[in-house]
């Protein structure tokens, strides 16, 4: 295939990767806005439980049909994405309850630079100027947007700082299992979704009960609220899947910085469904500023020095150990 050809496909599944990604996750926020606004279903950590669980259960199907081949993942890798994984989830929920929504937000804004910490550290990546001022300004935008009402407090930084490094560590790691592992984004949820769902959903009703001091099984489960866990447990294959895929092409940090146009989407959706509150001049203004960012951010990480890789952390005798494949993206755009 000529080099150009092979370019355009490239950038073809990229942005179709990235769709994916955003039309997921933006529809499965929505669906559990509607969720716990409309029927009181506030079990957030059992609720993610249940994603993993029908994730799973997709796995396994695609596995019995032959489209998940057989892979290998060391026991202590995979219990340490778990760990890093589930305190992510949990940490996330703790910080937004014990936080105002302004410092929750700043912390969730510190996973770029803490993500950009992780690169240079275990990656030996490189940032251009350019590229870290697209960075900062992808920050202020969003800050601009989201960030209101600041107050902290002790509990409530402890609980972000682990939330902020556990999330970011959990996505280097996908991306570090991928390219360590040869791992398509399948066989890599074939192994960490079935642990993650049952640690979630043996800890998520305790949980839930310290967070909400609500039992889950007094809850009225009734059709409208079943079918509307159904439909966000349906959409979450496609989110844990698609956040897969998106790391394994783009890395942690790029990941980052694109997904905060999913947080200017769902203020846009949220206008349209829930109304005109929160959505005013200043969040405009701020949306303006962040996707100039990430517009500025494509453009320079992509020129030569705008992001770049001073030495390999991974040999290439630990890739042709574990199947040969320089680059997961290859698996992916197979299955």
């Amino acid at each position: 295939m000529a080099p150009s050809n092979r370019a355009d496909k490239k950038a073809a599944l990229d942005a179709a990767a990235w769709m994916f990604n955003v039309v997921s996750s933006v529809g499965i926020i929505i669906v559990n806005k509607a969720l716990m606004a409309n029927y009181g279903f506030s079990f957030a950590t059992t609720l993610t439980g249940l994603h993993f669980a029908t994730t799973t259960l997709m796995t396994v199907v695609l596995r019995g049909l032959g489209y998940i081949q057989p892979s290998h993942l060391p026991t202590p890798e995979l219990l340490k994405f778990v760990l890093f994984a589930n305190f992510s989830i949990v940490g996330m929920n703790v910080s937004l309850m014990w936080n105002s929504v302004g410092f929750y937000q700043i912390a969730k804004l510190t996973m770029i630079p803490v993500s950009c910490l992780l690169e240079v550290v275990f990656d030996k990546i490189r940032y251009s100027r350019d590229t870290k001022l697209s960075i900062s300004i992808v920050l202020l935008g969003v800050a601009v947007c989201t960030v209101t009402d600041v107050s902290v407090n002790s509990k409530g930084f402890i609980a972000a700082f682990i939330a902020v490094w556990s999330t970011s560590m959990q996505q280097y790691y996908v991306h570090f299992l991928q390219r360590k592992y040869s791992l398509s984004s399948f066989s890599l949820l074939g192994h960490t979704a079935p642990v993650q769902a049952a640690s979630l959903l043996l800890l998520g009703p305790f949980l839930d009960y310290w967070l909400t001091n609500k039992r889950i099984d007094a809850f009225d489960f009734n059709i409208p609220s079943l079918a509307f866990i159904i439909l966000s447990c349906t959409i979450a294959i496609g989110t844990n899947l698609s956040q897969f895929i998106c790391i394994g092409r783009f890395t942690a940090v790029s990941f980052q910085v694109l997904g905060h146009m999913k947080t200017i989407l769902v203020l846009i959706l949220g206008f349209l469904f829930f109304g005109k509150e929160g959505l005013n001049l200043q969040v405009v203004f701020g949306m303006v500023i962040a996707v100039v960012g990430m517009i500025w951010y494509g453009n320079a990480s992509s020129k030569p020095g705008g992001k770049e890789r001073r030495s390999h952390s991974i040999s290439k005798s630990s890739q042709q150990k574990h199947g040969g494949l320089s680059e997961p993206s290859d698996v992916d755009e197979k299955v």
